[in-house]
This record gives C-alpha cells, structure tokens and sequence, in this order.
C-alpha cells in the first residue's frame, strides 16, 4: 500500500484549511493511512489514535497492550505509548509539534471525549476543531492494490457459500447455517465476518436485517443468505437467495422480478451518473411488476474497509460515481408472512458501466 501517498494528499489538504494536525481515531482510517490494524472494543474503547501533522511524522498514540502490534504494523510511524492517559499525552505532545489548530473526527468520538479534549488543550492555547469524513472522502476511490483485495475477499466469500451450500442439508436451523458459514470463513482464512452473518427461512425473510435464530430451514420456501468477510483489512458484503428443495411459481416469479432489477441496477451503474439513476433503474423494475410498496431500503451502498460507507446508491443520492468506486447493489422484496428475496452482488464503477466481482452462479440454480 502506498501510505507515503496518502499521507501526502492528507497533509496537502490539512494545509488548505490551515490546520496544524487531525487526530484520526476511526480504525479503518487508521489503518488506510499507516498500516496499523489495532481494532476499537468499541468507540469508548480505543487501541490508538494518530496524529497526522500538516507537515512532518505520523505518530500513532496508544497504551501498552498494542506497543508491539503498533510497532510491527506502522509504517513511517513514530509509536508513543501513554502511561498517564491519552489526553495527558495529547497535552504534552503537542505543542511540541507546534499544533494551534487541532481537527479531530467529530463523527467517530464521543462527546464526552471531545469536551473533555477541548478543555485540556485550550490550557495549552490548543484549538480543537471538528471535522466530518476527511479520509472517509479519499478512502470513496479505490486504487488498483485495493481493487485486488477487494477481488480476493470477495472471492473468498463466494469460496465459503459455495462450501455450505453444498453441505445445506447437515444443517438445521438457521443458526447452524450461520454458525457455519462463520466458521469456513475462518477455516478457509478469513480475519472475520464483515458483519453478523443474516440466515432468514421462509416467513423470516421479510426482515431485512432477520437475526439467524432456532427456525428450522424450510425446505420448500425461500432462504435468505446475507454474508461478507474482511480479508487482509478488505470487506466483501453479497446476498443469496433460493429454495433448498423446490421453489414454487410464486418464488419463481418473484426472484426473477428482484434479478431483472439488480440486472438493471447493475446495467445502470457507471461514472458519471448519480446513485439516484442507479437506484431508480431497479426500483421502477419492483414497481413496475406491483411490488414497490415491498423494497422500501436504498439499492446500495459502497465496500472497502468498512463494509458501510460511501457513495450510496438511493433515491436521495446526488453525488455523481466515480471511477474506481465499489458499491453493492441489492434490490429486495419483503413480504410479511411470505417471507423475502434479496440478491447483492458488488460492482466496481467504470466509465463506460461497471464491473461485477460476483461470479459464483451456483445461487441462481433455483
């Protein structure tokens, strides 16, 4: 990863809005600009914080349980481990950098935190300033060694489906699936799963976000399969749909309805266009066929280091793709008592259309 070069773009931009430093303590923005992959227990709960100077070294802040990871992961990273706390650290640190004008990520810290920063640092003549998606806003644009790692998490998480969907019929329930489809993930390589495996069965599947429970798989109804890994830091996110046994001619109906609208999202996507023309092109496919009134969630969103971020793809989207970005698309149907059918491939956006990373098939053998 070229982290010089990102740091680089960072530190321009900082000097643009004259400010001295920005205090990054998301971790998938640490890890985009140095490398290091020290997770949060939460946001209460940090494994490290680094300060990007408008000029100079990055140092990354951090307490002694991660002093070795740090050191081994950091590039070009100058490690300090805080014995007192981070704020006394902070204090201490920097004006010796020369820092007067503080940003910070005021969308990922809590409140209390800021407050409690803001009042140590004005001792010091520190202004502390919020910022919303700095490196959100480079990480949108993916560059070629992203886009290999992408390919492989995805791959990877095709590899893991294909493993127990052809082992379906040694599980149970709902949660047997998903206990297993996290566990080939890790078998297989994986760092994790991207997000909580959706296992849905039958009337379960109009919950878009369905929790796998002790429901037993419905052999002749539909099921829902919603997975994603992370694999060398990168998210991959896709949803499968189909019948174990014999799918009915409603089911038939109502998953080629959702397959001609990913279809036409998927055709719809390319640079240049909004991600309300993406959603659209799908949508209008669902309300066409009567069902509109059943997708009410946005057609996409973007993948990389987290498996939520931006662009999105929705009616509300007014921001134009890009080359290089990678979203989903994933239209649904949801029907209470009947159950739902969701399809989500990724796509990277191109300037004459997209390409789709999904091509595992075995799925559409309903």
């Amino acid at each position: 990863m070229n982290y010089k070069k990102r740091v680089k773009k960072l530190q321009a931009r900082l000097r643009r809005k004259k400010l001295d430093a920005l205090l990054v303590s998301r971790p998938e923005n640490r890890r985009y600009l140095c490398g290091y992959q020290g997770g949060d227990h939460g946001i209460e709960e940090t494994s490290g914080v680094l300060i990007i100077p408008a000029k100079g070294k990055l140092r990354l802040l951090t307490d002694f349980r991660f002093k070795l990871q740090a050191e081994l992961e950091s590039e070009d990273t100058e490690v300090l481990i805080y014995t007192k706390g981070l704020l006394d650290l902070l204090a201490q640190l920097l004006p010796d950098l020369g820092v007067h004008r503080l940003a910070f990520e005021s969308h990922y810290i809590l409140h209390s935190f800021a407050q409690k920063l803001s009042q140590e640092l004005e001792k010091k003549t520190i202004k502390t300033i919020p910022t919303i998606d700095m490196v959100e806003k480079m990480r949108v644009i993916k560059d070629e060694d992203e886009i290999a790692l992408l390919r492989k998490s995805v791959r990877l998480n095709e590899k893991v489906f294909r493993t127990v969907y052809n082992s379906l019929s040694d599980y149970e329930t709902e949660l047997d699936v998903a206990m297993a489809i996290e566990a080939t993930m890790k078998k297989l390589g994986a760092e994790k799963p991207s997000f909580d495996t959706i296992v849905a069965t039958g009337a379960n599947g109009a919950l878009p976000h369905a929790v796998p429970g002790h429901s037993r798989i419905k052999k002749n109804s539909s099921l829902t399969i919603d997975m994603g890994l992370i694999l060398n830091g990168y998210c991959s996110d896709m949803t499968r749909n189909f019948v174990p046994n014999k799918a009915d001619k409603k089911y038939l109906k109502r998953h080629r309805i959702v397959r001609r609208a990913q279809l036409a999202g998927m055709t719809a996507v390319r640079a240049g266009i909004t991600g309300a023309v993406a959603d659209r092109a799908a949508r209008s496919i669902i309300e066409d066929a009567g069902y509109g009134k059943y997708f009410g969630h946005s057609l996409g969103h973007g993948v990389g280091l987290a498996v939520h971020e931006e662009p999105r793809l929705s009616s509300r989207s007014t921001k134009k793709l890009k080359p290089g970005m990678i979203v989903t698309v994933e239209p649904g149907i949801y029907i209470p008592e009947w159950g739902g059918i969701r399809l989500e491939n990724m796509v990277i956006v191109r300037e004459d259309g997209c390409e789709n990373l999904n091509k595992d098939t075995t799925w559409l053998d309903t």
